[in-house]
């Protein structure tokens, strides 16, 4: 599966996969009743205060699919292997999603 910008998705590779994060309306309630408040999440990210494991937490609810086997530990151990600057496009992405909707 690939990512469809126009469909506000961004891609991902981890492990090797080519992942899909899908801002939907159920992963979006699913991230913000673990996160807390949505916008508060967009001040935090554009105040510099966004915290890995938040991040974490919204694309992991944003998986369009999760690979067999691929817990959420892994899954945060292989994105904090890319460093900040990999992840940050599709950060951008879904943040954008949320604040302006599609």
């Amino acid at each position: 599966m690939s990512a469809n910008p126009a469909r506000g998705e961004a891609g991902l590779r981890v492990a090797g996969a080519a992942l899909v994060l899908r801002p939907s309306f159920a992963a979006l309630v699913a991230a913000e009743e673990e996160l807390g408040p949505l916008f508060a999440l967009v001040e935090r990210a554009a105040a510099r205060e966004l915290r890995l494991g938040e991040l974490v937490a919204l694309f992991w609810h944003c998986l369009a699919e999760r690979p067999e086997g691929l817990t959420r530990e892994a899954f945060g151990e292989a994105l904090a292997g890319q460093g900040l600057a990999t992840l940050t496009p599709p950060l951008k992405l879904l943040l954008g999603q949320i604040l302006g909707g599609r």
